[in-house]
């Protein structure tokens, strides 16, 4: 029984010792486990294995390029955008600019004949009102005496085409120009059913365009009387460092925009004139009426004059057969060659020449932007731009003061009643009242 017990007890030891060495075996393991797992949650620091990437010089400085024309050209988009938004009210005042650019001389001329200059800025506006009233009955009065001439004129030229088409080398025959001429009138009464439904539109222009006039009016009264107030408080908006510079700009603008548009009055009032001469001596009707689309015309650069002269054309052609409208073309031919090489290089002078490749451009984006009103506004604004232009490239360039530049350029002075003498001489009106 001993050995067996012996034997038994040996076995048990055995066990034993395997058992704990198993536990100590597993724990060894666990506790591998559990090291592995806790040097997972340890972050490592030290300094970064990156570096940073090489970008070509070129690449960098076209990237900065990039982004910054990206920013002004949206920021020019929304500029555009605001103002065809508020054309309404942008138009009317531009038009009042340039008004107040042709007739400042005389609001001038008042003052220096003890006149107010708001009261000279009121007599001004008032005459023009005059002025423009008497032109469009005096117009209205020749369209209406000449109208019934004219419109038998018409019926007799019909007629000799009717003929032309019956015996001339098309043998037309009368119901097929029975029929041409119902279709035309088919035509002609749809186009003034389409007019019926858009009546409510029609008055809507109407309407705007009325406000437009006011708007013309009272702003053209206070660029003339508070010009200059007007203008201080612009620059005021400015940065500090900045106002000399605008200011400046500024006045050389409008020193631009002024020859600009006297200079365009002028070459308008002789196109018209010399048109009016040829219609007269060709007896052409409606000379008047005639001249005074031609004037307006004329403010469209290039192509203007022509397109309302090829009226006259259309007109002498009605009223005299095609030899006379022929002699009437060249008329217009000719008045435009003398207004392109004679007048337009003497009146406009080198202060606010622009290249012609500049003026098309600029009509052609001012006809983008707003049509026929942007290409009337559009090469004034483009001169008065290129004199800014080369007015801060010689003030950066000489770097002295703008009176000190204004009196070296070789270009005319600015005008006695802009920006700071203006405000002096309001500044003694105000000390005499």
């Amino acid at each position: 029984m001993s050995d067996e017990a012996e034997q038994t007890q040996r076995e048990e030891e055995r066990l034993r010792e395997r058992f704990a060495q198993q536990l100590s075996q597993q724990w060894g393991q666990v506790r591998e486990a559990r090291r592995r797992d806790e040097s997972v949650l340890q972050i490592e620091t030290g300094p970064s294995n990156f570096s940073r990437a090489q970008v070509p010089w070129a690449f960098d400085l076209a990237a900065a390029w990039a982004w910054r024309l990206i920013v002004i050209g949206a920021a020019g988009y929304g500029v555009f955008w605001l103002l065809g938004f508020f054309s309404e009210i942008v138009f009317p005042v531009v038009i009042a600019l340039f008004i107040a650019a042709l007739t400042a001389p005389l609001v001038s001329l008042g003052q220096r004949m003890g006149i107010p200059r708001k009261l000279a800025a009121f007599i001004v506006v008032l005459g023009g009102i005059a002025v423009i009233a008497l032109l469009l009955t005096f117009v209205t009065q020749q369209v209406a005496s000449g109208a019934g001439e004219l419109s038998d004129k018409v019926a007799g030229g019909l007629d000799e085409i009717r003929n032309w088409l019956k015996d001339g080398p098309l043998n037309v025959s009368d119901s097929q120009i029975d029929t041409w001429i119902e279709n035309a009138q088919k035509f002609v009464q749809d186009q003034g059913k389409e007019l019926a439904k858009h009546a409510t539109e029609l008055g809507a222009t109407v309407s705007h365009i009325l406000a437009g006039f006011f708007i013309v009016l009272f702003a053209t009264y206070f660029f003339l009387a508070d010009g200059h107030l007007i203008w201080a408080w612009v620059v005021r908006i400015f940065p500090r460092a900045a106002r000399t510079r605008v200011d400046s700009s500024g006045k050389v603008a409008w020193v631009s925009l002024t020859q600009f548009v006297r200079a365009t009055v002028l070459v308008a009032g002789t196109d018209a004139l010399g048109i009016m001469i040829f219609a007269a001596i060709l007896k052409v009707p409606l000379v008047s009426a005639i001249g005074v689309l031609v004037f307006l015309g004329a403010f469209v650069p290039l192509v203007g004059a022509f397109v309302s002269g090829t009226v006259a054309v259309l007109v002498a052609l009605v009223a005299h057969g095609p030899i006379v409208a022929l002699i009437m073309l060249g008329g217009v031919v000719l008045v435009q060659q003398i207004e392109a090489h004679v007048l337009q290089p003497f009146l406009m002078g080198r202060f606010v020449s622009v290249h012609p490749l500049g003026v098309i451009l600029a009509i052609a984006a001012g006809i983008l932007v707003a049509g026929i009103a942007g290409a009337l506004v559009a090469v004034p604004l483009a001169a008065a731009l290129n004199a800014v232009v080369q007015h801060l490239a010689t003030y950066t360039e000489v770097g002295e003061s703008p009176e000190e530049a204004s009196a070296e350029d070789p270009r005319e002075p600015l005008p006695e009643d802009m920006a700071a003498e203006a405000a002096g001489q309001d500044a003694g009106e105000e000390g005499e009242q």
